[in-house]
């Protein structure tokens, strides 16, 4: 896919408008020496790295900027950089006169960076490091704040960068997670279906189907990815960032976000409570697809049910305060707001009855799925033994109550409850 021609925008029969406002998306060697041109008239700069992601390509981007007055934020290569206040507020804090902020990094400080300009209403722009996420050209920005995990309505980049031999030296890890976020997709994909014919939230079919698009692509990538191939790198890093760009047009992550995310961001958030290790965020997301899959399998042999399970409100508010401590309250909150505890009526299930079993049919198997991600060596075995049966448990029942997004996961909870 011609990413430039995408940022053009699309002509769509669901009616809505389908722009992006990024200028320039460049994948290519050396690419952060397209700088000078991004910057222009620019003179003032804030660098945002951390020691890791300096390594990978600062020093390129301090050459591209000579000449620029700059100043740097360099956050340490560990422990791991948690997007919350208190980087938001060093970045902040650094920002002085600067005309342009440019993020050299990958998720995090993607996050960071995009958070930061849309508050301030300073222009910036990602050189990526690691082909890990699908955030680089996404209007969200993943932030954890009141220690709650939110996604924020930010900008979009002015550009993207990256070099394939940089991408190709990131932790084989990051690789791995880039591969995995995308697989995740056969699962958000399926939770935006399955939304549209409970709720009527909007759908948009040829979203749907260039976003599934990338994920056919990045499956052949599997060999060239475990090899470090600099065009294999390329090539994730485009789907990612295609992927991306789509959201930007859909106005939301709901496409490339679905239960698998929420499973993943509930291992992140319990773990940062609790001071637990958890899997970087694609991986996560990789191996919480193989549960969605069996979630869809389990409901798809059972009876839909005459009414919906709800817990007794004092069960709820106990598991709640045990599984998220000081964010329980956030959590129960947006909840009540949304009001689905509210209602135990099946109807909007029963009145779509066969068009839900079809749409849950058509989610690749967990067998499946477990093969998919045999092809880049990530093996479940680790991911269920790292975090045990009682925090899976909790995840599958609970995950759903740090969003407002209906998923699988919310369908899964009314037919069965926490059984």
């Amino acid at each position: 896919m011609d990413i430039n021609q995408l940022l053009q925008g699309l002509d769509c029969p669901c009616g809505r408008p389908h722009t992006c406002p990024i200028q320039y998306v460049y994948i290519e060697p050396n690419a952060a020496a397209r700088l000078g041109e991004i910057c222009g008239h620019r003179d003032r700069v804030l660098l945002v790295a951390d020691e890791n992601t300096y390594a990978a390509a600062g020093r390129q981007v301090a050459e591209a900027l000579q000449g620029k007055s700059v100043r740097q934020v360099l956050f340490p290569g560990a422990p791991l950089l948690i997007p919350n206040e208190d980087a938001i507020d060093t970045v902040t804090a650094a920002l002085g006169d600067a005309e342009l902020i440019v993020g050299v990094g990958s998720g995090v400080i993607q996050d960071l960076c995009k958070y930061v300009s849309h508050q301030s209403h300073v222009p910036y722009v990602i050189v990526a490091t690691a082909p890990s996420m699908d955030g680089y050209a996404s209007s969200g920005a993943a932030m954890i704040t009141g220690g709650m995990k939110v996604t924020y309505p930010v900008g979009l980049p002015t550009a993207i960068l990256a070099d394939p031999a940089v991408l190709a030296q990131a932790p084989l890890e990051m690789l791995k997670a880039g591969y995995g976020d995308i697989i995740g997709k056969y699962s958000s994909l399926n939770d935006w279906k399955l939304s549209h014919l409970v709720n009527g939230e909007y759908f948009c079919q040829q979203i749907y189907d260039l976003t599934f698009e990338q994920v056919q692509n990045t499956i052949r990538l599997a060999d060239g990815i475990l090899k470090r191939d600099e065009a294999a790198m390329a090539a994730l890093m485009e789907a990612l960032v295609v992927v991306g760009i789509l959201l930007s047009f859909v106005g939301n992550s709901r496409p490339a976000s679905g239960s698998e995310h929420h499973l993943s961001h509930f291992f992140e958030i319990t773990g940062i409570i609790n001071g637990r290790d958890y899997f970087p965020h694609g991986i996560d997301v990789a191996y919480s697809t193989i549960i969605t899959a069996q979630l869809r399998e389990r409901l798809l042999q059972a009876e839909f049910p005459a009414r919906l399970y709800r817990p007794d409100p004092a069960r709820y508010r106990t598991d709640m305060e045990r599984i998220y401590k000081q964010v329980a309250p956030g959590c129960m909150a947006l909840q009540e707001e949304m009001g689905r505890y509210q209602s135990s009526d099946a109807a909007p299930y029963l009145d779509h009855e066969s068009a839900i079993r079809s749409v849950l049919a058509e989610m690749p198997s967990a067998d499946e799925i477990v093969r998919l991600l045999g092809l880049v060596e990530l093996d479940p075995a680790e991911f269920y033994a790292f975090y045990g049966d009682e925090l899976l448990a909790d995840a599958i029942h609970y995950a759903k109550d740090l969003k407002d997004r209906y998923t699988v996961l919310w369908m899964y909870y009314d037919f069965f409850g926490t059984v």
